[in-house]
């Protein structure tokens, strides 16, 4: 039986040709798509990798100079300062596409805080720390980019990789197998078919049988020695009966002289 179960008719013959036809132009494309993504992935994932250690050596020199800060100044006036500020950068999302995968474009705009204290009420430190959180700041939009998409094209990747492999080891084998099998039980009746109209042919070319033919009987003798003229048998089932003449006299009816 065929992995799909449809009648052996050369119209789901068609059917399953045009479908294993589309089934394999979709892993063409799909196949396509899984390099495609794989090449930019890998690409995103190594910008990520770079910029997020990039990212974590700035956030631990940012926390060094927050505890510096808090260590001179105490920690209330530090609060303070950083309650003090006000927002400094605005974010903007934008989105682009790689092989219909939206990917963020995130863009952040600000200008660095104006401090609203004097210079003799804090320490060379917590400038130090802001300055050093100032440049976490402007990283980590890019950071977040990154990451969301290579997040974003690890799911694509993994969905794709699924249709391929279902493509590859699942519907194209049962097409073919199905498309083969009613080929050869089509290639089967035909021969059948064939086979059938040449014993037909056969037999309305047979001769047939002609009407009853005659044949002479052979010459007989009388009991006086004389030789009697020959007369016709009817062999084929004929209705005149054929007299025969036992006193010796002339021709009777049913005998030819």
């Amino acid at each position: 039986m065929p992995p799909i179960n449809v009648p052996p008719t050369r119209s789901n013959l068609l059917r399953m040709k045009q479908e294993l036809q589309f089934a394999r132009e979709g892993y063409d494309i799909l196949d396509k798509k899984r390099e495609v993504l794989t090449t930019e992935l890998i690409h995103l994932a190594h910008d990520a990798e770079v910029l997020q250690q990039q990212v974590w050596k700035l956030l631990a020199a940012a926390y060094r100079a927050l505890e510096k800060a808090e260590l001179t100044m105490g920690q209330e006036r530090v609060e303070w300062a950083a309650l003090a500020v006000n927002k400094t950068v605005e974010v903007q999302i934008k989105c682009r596409g790689v092989m219909g995968v939206p990917i963020p474009i995130i863009e952040a705009h600000g200008e660095p805080p104006k401090m609203p204290y004097s210079l003799g009420d804090t320490m060379a430190t917590l400038d130090e720390a802001s300055a050093a959180f100032r440049e976490v700041l402007n990283r980590i939009p890019e950071l977040s980019e990154l990451v969301t998409s290579v997040w974003r094209l690890a799911r694509e990747l993994r969905k794709t990789q699924r249709r391929v492999n279902a493509l590859q080891y699942i519907f194209i084998p049962d097409y073919e197998a199905t498309v083969a099998f009613i080929e050869s039980a089509l290639e089967e009746r035909e021969r059948e078919e064939t086979f059938r109209l040449k014993r037909l042919k056969t037999k309305v070319a047979r001769p047939t049988i002609g009407p009853p033919t005659r044949e002479y009987e052979q010459p007989y003798r009388d009991i006086s020695g004389g030789k009697k003229s020959p007369v016709y048998r009817d062999i084929g089932g004929g209705k005149s009966p054929i007299y025969r003449d036992i006193s010796g006299g002339g021709p009777r009816s049913g005998e030819f002289g």
